[in-house]
């Protein structure tokens, strides 16, 4: 029986982009609450991680992003790269 009801404020646009999101995979965002729920029931916890990057992590995730940017044009010039080798 759905009988109980869960209120929640929100910024409109980020509650229409989802709903736009979940049309497309069929979904309502009741469904999703639903979902999650059961979720952090099933799993006696959040379904996702949720936490603080310590500073290495931190380091890595910039490191991460800046190789992203680039593109390179041949694998010995990646490797380069990785090495910390400038590249053209």
């Amino acid at each position: 029986m759905t009988d109980a009801i869960v209120k929640s404020r929100i910024e409109p646009g980020l509650k229409a982009d989802a709903e736009l999101v979940l049309e497309e995979l069929g979904l309502s965002v009741s469904d999703v609450i639903r979902l999650t729920l059961r979720q952090i029931v099933a799993r006696r916890g959040l379904p996702f991680d949720v936490k603080i990057p310590n500073e290495v992590t931190i380091v890595a995730i910039k490191e991460a992003r800046a190789m992203r940017r680039g593109r390179f044009k041949s694998t010995r010039e990646l490797f380069d790269g990785l090495k910390g080798k400038a590249r053209s």
